[in-house]
């Protein structure tokens, strides 16, 4: 055995420390400190919006250090609430949710909850919980928007009215703003509701459905359809065009998908609301990266109540967006390109 002199000890000490922070590295796979890890539970990737949210998200956490976990429910109430308790299961250290149902979603909630795990309701809020945060755009405004670009246009005459899913929150804030806007008309007797529906799980299918039933009851005598959504408002131009009416009834929509952008030139929808979602995405991951470190926020926080609370909630501005300033707003932006907007 060697026998160590002289400043042996504070080299055995300086052995140990060395050891201790080697066994450390290795612990954490060499990285460090452990990484912060968001669970992401996403009720679907269906439309083409999802699928931006999904990777803006996750390239910002990243940036940030973190990393995601993240599961889709594909519609599916009770898959989404399994999945939840997976990411729990897996340690994440903050739970991020898109909900498909609101009110179901609570059971989340309660879940991270009793595992001391907070919870941000991202672009839809969760309804009657303790809901810890919700990062979304101002979805009333959203509705605002739609109504009052047809009503500008159409000040009277007959509207139909398709709303979003009826278990989606966001689809009853849609509705009251565009009720903000559309009451007054209907109350001056300027503007007659044809017929007012939800569309299950913002199916296009019903949009086209509840149109060409509105279009039978009015003998085509249609002035207006306010569609909640882009995926909405093609499903109901599809029943307008059978009757050789896209192009002249007015038809909102929302999202600025590509395909709702082109019947904006092509001048088959009238309008679509832009939600700067690299805006949202980066918020979200930034205050999730920040909550999972008990971090303070730097943001102006609002309230939404949720039927329980009035959660903290971080809001951002939707833009009305037509023929006119489409590249202004989604192309300047980079949401989507010129070339895959013009053709060019």
């Amino acid at each position: 055995m060697q026998v160590i002199q002289g400043g042996g000890m504070h080299k055995i000490w300086e052995s140990i420390a060395l050891l201790l922070a080697v066994v450390f590295f290795i612990s954490c796979g060499g990285k460090g400190p452990r990484q912060v890890r968001i669970g992401l539970s996403m009720d679907t990737m269906k439309e083409e919006r999802w699928q931006k949210d999904r990777d803006l998200f996750i390239k910002r956490v990243e940036e940030l250090g973190g990393r995601v976990f993240l599961q889709v429910a594909n519609g599916n109430d009770q898959l989404q609430n399994e999945q939840a308790e997976n990411l729990l299961t897996m340690g994440v250290d903050l739970l991020v949710v898109v909900p498909h149902n609101g009110k179901t979603a609570a059971a989340i909630v309660e879940s991270a909850h009793r595992s001391g795990i907070k919870v941000i309701a991202y672009d839809r809020i969760i309804n009657d919980c303790d809901l810890d945060l919700y990062v979304s755009f101002d979805n009333e405004k959203v509705g605002e928007l739609q109504a009052q670009y047809l009503v500008d246009l159409k000040p009277r005459g007959n509207y139909i009215l398709i709303g979003g899913s009826p278990v989606d929150y966001n689809a009853v804030l849609f509705r009251k703003g565009q009720m903000n806007v559309l009451q007054p008309c209907i109350d001056r007797g300027d503007i007659k509701v044809v017929l007012d529906q939800w569309a299950k799980d913002w199916q296009p299918i019903e949009a086209l459905k509840h149109t060409e039933n509105g279009l039978t009851l009015s003998q085509n005598r249609i002035d207006a359809v306010v569609a909640s959504n882009d995926g909405l408002a093609g499903g109901a131009i599809q029943a307008l065009a059978e009757q050789k009416l896209d192009g002249k009834v007015l038809v909102s929509g929302q999202d600025a998908e590509l395909a709702a952008c082109k019947r904006v030139l092509e001048g088959t929808q009238s309008m679509t609301v832009y939600k700067p979602i690299k805006v949202l995405a980066s918020a979200a991951a930034e205050i999730a990266m920040a909550m999972a470190k008990n971090v303070p926020l730097n943001r102006e926080i609002k309230k939404v109540n949720n039927g329980r609370i009035d959660v903290p909630s971080v809001l951002i501005s939707p833009v009305s967006v037509d023929r006119n300033n489409l590249d202004q707003t989604v192309v300047a932006d980079g949401y989507l390109t010129r070339e895959a907007l013009h053709g060019k």
